[in-house]
């Protein structure tokens, strides 16, 4: 029973200070998976709170907020924790990193290092024991939900960060990680009061804006940030031999503005786009150079030419089995086998030619688990 208490306790402080871990970081990371049910007592109100709508009702301005808060935060996880802070995959200023940290914190997904240390995690151990959201090693609702519940996975491994957290501003933001989100709350929640009473005609409140802006768009925003962890290593096709079962999918690219790509990521997850070709839709890129364009990003660092060539290969190949497929179980269509690889290799010979092949050897570090070279060159990638 005292154990139990000090842990509820411990969990209670956590609500505030992230990094509250009286037995040390590293002993939690040690414990056994299960669900402390005290700590996740916000996570549980912010689904609650959906159930407001029963009360304050729906307005069209209401629902378009919460769908363009829904697309725009889901375009700083995907374009600032992931693209950035994760991987950095291109560069920015000190002052606009932490713009960047700021707006992270309105997805209500935790501190940019907690983030960027469990995604490289992920990178290093993809669909492995150790990878904390595999659904192949512990089921789809774990992945999807289950394991940020676990009070082994609250801790920042601040080792795994070295890159980030030598920058006092974001390791604030990272350890009292619910300032941000009350703010944003509170925001909303103002404006709608504001709108309630200078733009009566928007039929909107207070509690509506919160209700919609808030708890169904940030719920909608988790959720559908989990999908990758639990659906993009079940759902698609895969191009690359990863060496886990990564898999990209339309449906969730859409869904997450470019995320679905997974398979193309963990390929070479040192690009700032995941949409490899120009079919592959990817918004987050889209945004991202139109940001360059405003100097406040650079460095956008492209797919490797022959990583490129090495998909169109792979697709080239299937292409060709699929139609020796189509000729057995439809000869009446058996010409596919000569259309198909011929209009595969014309796509493969427009790869080779708009982007000269790179130095393999060059390259070999993109291959797949190298996200811990990240932490390793901090010093070669200052934030300037």
């Amino acid at each position: 029973m005292q154990i139990r208490f000090r842990h509820s306790f411990a969990a209670i402080i956590q609500w505030f200070d992230a990094d509250h871990a009286p037995g040390g970081a590293a002993a939690m990371r040690d414990e056994p998976d299960r669900v402390d049910w005290v700590r996740c007592i916000p996570f549980i109100i912010l689904h609650l709170g959906c159930l407001g709508v029963l009360w304050t009702g729906w307005s069209p301005f209401a629902v378009a907020g919460a769908a363009i808060l829904y697309f725009a935060r889901m375009a700083v996880v995907t374009g600032a924790y992931h693209r950035y802070f994760s991987h950095k995959t291109y560069s920015t200023s000190r002052p606009f990193q932490f713009v960047l940290a700021l707006l992270g914190g309105t997805t209500v997904q935790r501190g940019p290092l907690w983030w960027a240390y469990h995604h490289r995690h992920h990178h290093q151990h993809s669909d492995e024991e150790d990878d904390v959201h595999s659904p192949h090693v512990h089921g789809f609702l774990w992945s999807h939900v289950g394991w940020i519940t676990s009070r082994r996975n609250f801790p920042t491994d601040y080792s795994k960060v070295r890159d980030l957290d030598r920058f006092p501003e974001l390791v604030f933001l990272n350890r009292f990680d619910a300032v941000v989100p009350a703010a944003f709350a509170l925001a909303i929640w103002c404006l709608g009061r504001f709108l309630q009473a200078h733009a009566p005609g928007l039929h909107t409140s207070g509690a509506q804006m919160l209700v919609w802006g808030f708890f169904i768009s940030t719920t909608a925003l988790f959720h559908g940030t989990s999908c990758i962890n639990s659906m993009a290593h079940i759902l698609g096709r895969r191009r690359y031999p990863t060496g886990d079962d990564s898999r990209n999918s339309l449906v969730l690219a859409v869904i997450t503005l470019g995320e679905g790509w997974h398979n193309n990521h963990h390929r070479y997850q040192g690009a700032v786009r995941n949409g490899f070709y120009w079919w592959e839709v990817d918004i987050t890129y889209y945004l991202l150079r139109c940001l360059s364009w405003t100097g406040l990003i650079w460095g956008l660092k492209p797919v490797p030419a022959s990583v490129l060539a090495e998909g169109a290969r792979l697709d080239h190949h299937g292409s060709v089995e699929a139609a020796r497929t189509a000729e057995h179980v439809h000869p009446e269509y058996s010409s596919l086998k000569k259309i198909v690889p011929a209009a595969a290799a014309i796509a493969v010979a427009t790869v080779n030619a708009s982007h000269p092949v790179l130095s393999r050897r060059a390259e070999a570090p993109g291959i797949l688990r190298d996200a811990s070279s990240l932490s390793q060159g901090a010093g070669r990638d200052r934030a300037r």
